[in-house]
This record gives C-alpha cells, structure tokens and sequence, in this order.
C-alpha cells in the first residue's frame, strides 16, 4: 500500500501523537561504534552522519548536541508523493512561531519541535481534523 496521496484527507486524518521523551540531533565520524538498535534515525551527509536519538543515548554515548525536541508522528499512512503535506503543517507551525524539524519516513511523517512547543504544537496540529 502506497499511502494516502489526497492533501485534504491527509489533513483531516494525520492524527497527531507525541511520543514520550527527549530528542537530539547529533553527529556522527564513526557510526560504526554506535549500537544502531538506540538509535530513531541516521542519515548519510557529506561533513558527517546525524543521529537522531533519546537525549539519554547522546549522553551515554558523549555525542554533543544544542537541540532538545519532542517527537510528533503523524499517524496517518502519507505517500511519499503526497504533495502539499508538510508545507500546510510547517506553515501552521510557523504562524505561530515554532520551528519543525521533519522526516519522511514509509508509513509517517515525524515531526520534531522544541521541547517548551509541544503542547502548541499539538494543538494546532489537531486542528487540522476539526
């Protein structure tokens, strides 16, 4: 199954969910010493490989960090051709100010916010189904 493609549907039914915990953004020379089963996330840049992981894992693991944010998936199966998704949520977010940091993954798209954002963040992403 390919996912939902139609941007009025996706809006009505992403359903938002915060997932418990503190998120970083790290990076990353040596991804080999790294245990990838504590890891959310990995992705392959030129300078480095950033880490997405638990707060708690960057600190065991030494890995610096300047960013704490919470984790929203949207529930909704989204295409990866979907168009228009994540410019109306971004945009909303930007209305009032919050930053998103977002991921595409499969099945979801992720959204990560500045920890003190959270519970707006939450609300105005629920609104897009009223």
């Amino acid at each position: 199954m390919s996912g939902e493609k139609n941007l009025a549907a996706l809006l009505k039914s992403m359903k938002p969910k915060h997932n418990l915990g503190e998120f970083v953004f790290c990076k990353t020379a040596h991804l080999e010493l790294i245990n990838l089963s504590q890891i959310i996330m990995t992705f392959k840049e030129e300078k480095s490989t950033t880490i997405i992981a638990k707060k708690e894992v960057a600190d065991q693991l030494n890995l610096d960090y300047s960013y704490i944010a919470s984790w929203i998936t949207l529930t909704v199966h989204s295409s990866l051709e979907a168009v228009g998704l994540t410019a109306a949520f971004s945009n909303a977010l930007a209305k009032n100010g919050i930053s998103c940091n977002v991921v595409a993954a499969f099945y979801h798209d992720h959204i990560f916010v500045d920890t003190k954002d959270t519970e707006k963040a939450m609300e105005i992403l629920n609104k897009f189904s009223e």
